[in-house]
């Protein structure tokens, strides 16, 4: 077994005010600045025991950098026998129903156990290559903790075709792609249009964000079910998501940016955990067990790259969050205050 490389690093009088990354790329010869970069924002530096994860951090004399080295990674994913939810198959594409906790294809911190190494595991070598060795046939992703539908391209052609679809997000073609959500509060209206640029967060890089000059994002919405908390008054609501655009967390952004942001969404919707207090005690007990953010992706439509027929395939609520839906339509009682012992 591999071992992580360790190397501190002390800052000089005269490197006080530098960039932290230009600091560590001239210290530390045999990495890149760009090799370093990915290691600061994957949390494997640390200045004064104290982790730091922005690589334009200025450093003061006297720090004492420290820094992990993960052992080098094979070049190419391998084959890894992970169960697959597999919708339809045929010659050209692949439609799985990916369960949560599952990350798509290999990237930093997740080398292993993720979907394209399911996939070359099912599929063999007839995955599309246009995605690179480190994403042969992924045409489209879903994040870690989103379940759902996802169509992979098991040769070029097909991946080209599927490509073409999702550039053009159904405008002057089938591509449908929609989404349950389960969100805190109601919206005032029965449906709408959520039409807001996203672009990284200007501050914490792993997350996005409303920000004039970003990218077009647009979302459609319908209020579907409402839920009442345990004093009567709506809480929670369901509804459906179709995207025109398809940017990273674009649904979680823009739910979040109209107030409603996703149930155990953690990331964009932090402030809203005091809000269980008002949930039946089923429900909040299915919240608590469910562990991530409750988004479904249960319906991708498009047409196929070979035969030209329009495909639609449909995906029920998986198991965590259908018992948060009986849970949220089951009315609670308000809790009791418990009478003190004299």
């Amino acid at each position: 077994m591999q071992h992580r490389r360790k190397e501190k690093v002390v800052i000089a009088g005269e490197d006080a005010g530098e960039r932290l990354d230009r600091v560590l790329a001239a210290r530390i010869a045999d990495l890149s600045r760009s090799r370093l970069k990915a290691l600061i924002l994957a949390g494997e530096v640390a200045i004064g025991g104290r982790t730091i994860r922005d690589p334009g951090h200025r450093v003061n004399a006297g720090d004492t950098i420290e820094l992990a080295i993960p052992p080098d990674e094979p070049a190419e994913p391998l084959a890894e026998d992970i169960p697959l939810a597999v919708v339809h198959e045929d010659e050209d594409l692949i439609v799985i129903d990916k369960p949560k906790g599952l990350v798509v294809h290999p990237a930093a911190g997740n080398q292993t156990g993720t979907l394209v190494n399911a996939l070359i595991s099912h599929c063999g070598t007839s995955l599309s290559g246009i995605g690179g060795v480190k994403r042969p046939g992924i045409v489209h992703r879903l994040d870690k903790d989103t379940t759902g539908l996802l169509v992979v391209a098991k040769n070029d052609r097909a991946h080209r075709k599927l490509s073409a679809q999702f550039a053009d997000h159904g405008r002057t073609g089938p591509l449908e792609r929609a989404y349950l959500a389960f969100v805190w509060g109601v919206p005032d209206r029965p449906k709408g249009t959520i039409d807001a640029p996203v672009d990284r967060h200007p501050k914490a890089r792993d997350k996005m964000a409303v920000r004039e000059g970003g990218r077009e994002a647009i979302t459609h919405w319908e209020r579907l079910e409402t839920y009442l908390g345990v004093d009567g008054k709506p809480v929670a609501s369901m509804i459906s998501c179709r995207l025109e655009t398809g940017r990273t967390h674009q649904i979680r952004v823009h739910l979040a940016h109209i107030g409603h942001p996703l149930l155990g969404d953690d990331v964009y919707g932090p402030g809203f955990k005091t809000k269980s207090a008002l949930l039946p005690p089923g429900a909040r007990a299915a919240l608590d067990d469910l562990g991530r953010q409750a988004l479904h992706a249960y319906l991708l439509g498009f047409e196929h790259p070979a035969t030209g027929e329009t495909e639609s395939f449909e995906s029920p609520l998986p198991a965590d969050l259908a018992a948060l839906r009986t849970a949220l339509s089951t009315p609670g009682e308000p809790e009791k205050p418990r009478r003190r012992k004299v």
